[in-house]
């Protein structure tokens, strides 16, 4: 879109237009109403907020840099007014360095911006009928007081059109815009005004100046204060309403006011609190099933055989175990793993693949129902054909539209900022930067995989595992427990370093990269963010689940990394713990974090603000100051809320089967995230600027794509990680003769089976313990399940029978779990369209009606101007179209 706009723009830096041509704002002071929402004059409503310090008071800058300042300044608004918007400037009450620039947009402004942005407005009420479902009665219960929140007249509507005004559902010109719409139809004219050009380069945009610190603020105004009403009672104090009613921790049980929320934020938060609280409601059925399985696991620990022959001093009492590392690491006796064999087997019985199997079916059915969800709030919130009809162009993108090419559609010239050959250029540039920093992440995970091989030398030495130890302490403390705990904290250390670092480049990549929309902006960036962070939070999950313990060769043939450090090995019981362990780190260690730094931060700085702020007056402070004071909402608005969300749901379904408990937790934490997230909107941030959003973006393929991972990683999980196969194998195949000595089937004796005897006269002098051998034993046991032939064998230390039939079950196992979840996925698919029959019917519906209207109003027109013809045309076509009855 390119705007034609009659604009005052300065040529060069060094030249100035005379000072006669620029308009400059009215000049009026505060009427110490500090609820106002007008200009002084008390009739218009002001749009949005501009906020700089008076150049003449600057003392950080060279008074040419000011001068050059005051000058772009001064043409921007002048450039303001020439496009029809009305300024009126006021000093600050508190500093009187500060100059608020209030913005008004009249009626003739809205109308000709609304027409040309495609905004959609009401035609008239809708008739529609709608049924009340049959759960109506029960979520009644948890609805908003509709005496308190009033629920919103639905409309028919069309985009603008100022020539079939009348049509147009208008009871009041000063409220036909309501203030979202007034905000946005201001912004943009705000983000694509020029101020200045250089060396035929255009400058324009608020953003700009708020970058180069010509104005230090740009927003529309909170219609109250969130503590009390409003003292204008024409105001209707919604602010004051969703914080009563929504943001408050009172109401963490209620649902939320959607529509409400969308009125005030716009359709962009809406579509996420709409979307949050969806994905809330379904962790509850999840959290119900997964808590079932956890008692399941508690209920069945104590007739855990393997457990009770790990804990049986005259079983695993008589098991000596070989060193875990070379030389400084001694032979230690099975019993020490007691305690955490017992915690195993909690996580890793039969309900934990019966959870891993519910939510790969479950995550299908949250993906489908939300898409049919989504598409009932496009139909409400008139955002069905958003992306083809409304959505602009970014002014970043209009003014580098220097190239002309010919459209293959349309067979016209239209302007593009590059050429094919350059925008190939661009995409191979970006793509390099986001795998380099890809691969940067995964050097600092091998980075720490390379600290967890070396530090468990010193803690094997420092926390020496005696066998006839009696100290409660080691039965904790071990050095398999340390190193997975102190590596946890640096990697999550490590996580959000490279975070901050990340985003900062992510963004430049994107904004090189130049896309066309918006939307597409964001989803661009949310693509390149997301791969990013996958890396980032789950590599290290990924390590432990499916590569720790797995290559480690035996204690006479033992792999290295780098040649220098031996490979780390699982606990008897496998990986499974220590992955929860990772697990419960990272993401309440994360949780913690974001809310430090989304609530606790902004909370800190508005607290000191405004003790400032009475320290230096009190007086009266108008609505525009205090929300002044706010904090900016971002640039990336919200991205992280989204991120912080979308990396749950990926804990809660990739690893569900190492941790049965983790929707439960999740279900918590969004409880109250939804209620955060709600009071630092409405009390700690200025007000966003209201914008459409058709869906979640890029969100929803990105969870779509978590959804067919998960099924694979659970079932991975439950093959490779956990000890359940094996455990399968052995009751049915290997207790019973002809490989077993059990007259039936039974777990007994599976510990003494599964580790693998080794012969200490078989180290090698590069990784015989230096501590010495005692007893009568010459043999030990290998720490993880290897399966190997015992020494004396005509094929010892090679894989026996028993290992290659575990690792044919454990491929059976996935293939089988894989496609009968893929199959009901399909299914489940399938059965559930995107759009329900109701939604189609009501949108097929308004589209009708809303042609026909137009219709009718147009022949009505014709009617009045052009009378007994055009009832002459009318009676031919009807007679044409309708022929009489004979």
């Amino acid at each position: 879109l390119v705007l034609e706009l009659n604009q005052v723009i300065i040529p060069t830096y060094g030249t100035v237009p005379d000072q006669q041509n620029l308009h400059t704002p009215e000049w009026a002071d505060f009427d110490d109403k500090p609820d106002s929402l007008f200009f002084s004059d008390g009739q218009r409503r002001i749009d949005f907020v501009l906020v700089y310090e008076d150049e003449s008071k600057k003392i950080t800058r060279k008074r040419s840099d000011r001068k050059k300042q005051k000058r772009k300044r001064q043409v921007y608004e002048s450039n303001l007014i020439n496009n029809g918007l009305q300024l009126e400037a006021t000093r600050s009450v508190l500093d009187e360095k500060l100059i608020f620039v209030k913005v008004h947009a009249p009626w003739e402004v809205l109308c000709a911006y609304a027409e040309v942005m495609h905004i959609k407005l009401p035609l008239q009420p809708n008739d529609l009928k709608t049924r009340d479902s049959a759960f109506n009665w029960f979520s009644r219960l948890f609805r908003v007081d509709e005496n308190i929140i009033k629920p919103e007249q639905e409309f028919f509507t069309a985009p603008f059109q100022k020539e079939h005004l009348s049509n147009f559902y208008i009871q009041d010109k000063d409220t036909f815009f309501n203030p979202a719409t007034r905000s946005r139809i201001v912004h943009f004219i705000l983000s694509r005004v020029e101020y200045a050009t250089k060396n035929n380069v255009k400058k324009f945009g608020i953003n700009k100046l708020l970058d180069t610190g010509i104005y230090k603020a740009a927003f529309p105004l909170h219609d109250s204060s969130f503590r009390h009403l409003s003292t204008d009672p024409d105001c209707p104090s919604e602010r004051y309403l969703l914080y009563r009613e929504w943001a408050h921790p009172k109401n963490i049980f209620k649902l939320q006011p959607l529509d409400f929320i969308r009125k005030y934020y716009g359709e962009k938060i809406g579509i996420y609190f709409a979307w949050l609280g969806f994905y809330t409601n379904m962790l509850i059925v999840a959290a119900v099933v997964g808590v079932g399985c956890f008692l399941y696991g508690c209920l069945t620990k104590d007739n855990c055989t393997w457990s009770q022959e790990v804990c049986d001093p005259n079983i695993g009492g008589n098991i000596i175990m070989c060193p875990q590392c070379d030389k400084v690491c001694t032979y230690w006796n099975l019993t020490i793993t007691c305690e955490s064999s017992k915690k195993l087997c909690i996580f890793d019985s039969f309900g934990t693949l019966v959870f891993a199997v519910f939510m790969g079916i479950w995550v299908t059915l949250f993906l489908e129902f939300w898409k049919r969800r989504q598409a009932e709030l496009e139909y409400e919130w008139d955002t069905v054909e958003y992306l083809e009809q409304e959505e602009q162009v970014r002014p970043e993108y209009e003014a580098r539209c220097t190239h002309v090419v010919m459209n293959e559609i349309t067979q016209q010239e239209e302007h593009v900022p590059y050429t094919a050959c350059g925008k190939c250029i661009r995409m191979t540039f970006c793509t390099s930067a986001v795998f380099f920093w890809i691969l940067l992440i995964i050097a600092s995970v091998i980075g720490i995989i390379v600290y967890r091989l070396s530090v468990f030398l010193v803690f094997s030495s420092t926390l020496s595992q005696h066998i006839n130890g009696t100290e409660a302490i080691r039965k904790y403390l071990t050095p398999q427990t340390a190193t997975s705990v102190t590596a946890s904290l640096i990697s999550f250390i490590v996580i959000m370093v490279l975070n901050v670092i990340y985003e900062k480049v992510a963004i430049l990549i994107t904004d090189f990269e130049l896309p066309r929309t918006q939307t597409e902006y964001e989803n661009s960036l949310t693509t390149k963010m997301f791969l990013f962070q996958f890396v980032n939070y789950y590599s290290s999950c990924f390590y432990i689940a499916f590569f720790k313990g797995k290559f480690v060769g035996h204690p006479g043939n033992p792999v290295y990394w780098l040649g220098k450090y031996r490979n780390e090995e699982c606990d008897p019981g496998g990986c499974l713990l220590e992955l929860t362990t990772q697990l419960a780190i990272i993401v309440g260690g994360k949780a913690i974090w974001n809310n430090i730094q989304e609530v606790l931060l902004p909370w800190v700085k508005n607290l000191i603000g405004r003790y400032c702020a009475a320290a230096r007056s009190e007086k009266v402070v108008p609505r525009w100051e205090q929300d002044y004071h706010l904090q900016p909402i971002g640039k990336l608005g919200l991205f992280y809320e989204y991120l912080e969300m979308v990396i749950q749901f990926g804990f809660v379904t990739l690893f569900v089967a190492s941790f049965p408990l983790a929707p439960l937790l999740a279900l918590i934490n969004n409880m109250l995230e939804i209620r955060l997230d709600a009071w630092k909107l409405t009390t700690q941030f200025r007000r966003m600027v209201p914008q459409k959003a058709q869906d979640i973006g890029a969100w929803q393929p990105i969870m779509q794509g978590i959804a067919i991972l998960a099924v694979v990683t659970n079932a991975m999980i439950i093959a490779f990680t956990s000890d359940m196969i094996p455990r399968l194998v052995y009751y049915w195949s290997f207790s019973v003769p002809p490989y077993g000595s059990h007259s039936s089937h039974t777990m007994k004796g599976y510990i003494n089976s599964t580790l693998s005897v080794f012969n200490t006269s078989d180290f090698k002098s590069a990784s015989k313990p230096f501590s010495p051998w005692f007893g009568n034993q010459t043999t030990c046991r290998q720490v993880y399940r290897d399966l190997r032939y015992p020494p004396g064998h005509q094929h010892q230390y090679e894989h026996n029978i028993y290992y290659w039939h575990v690792i044919a079950a454990k491929l059976a196992f996935i293939i089988v779990m894989e496609h009968v979840i893929y199959f009901v996925k399909f299914i489940i698919s399938y059965l559930i369209p995107d759009v329900s029959q109701k939604t189609k019917s009501k949108v097929k519906r308004e589209k009708y009606l809303t042609q026909k209207l137009l219709h009718e109003n147009d022949l009505k027109v014709v009617k009045k101007t052009m009378g007994k013809i055009a009832n002459r045309i009318i009676k031919g076509v009807d007679s044409t179209f309708f022929p009489k009855a004979e």
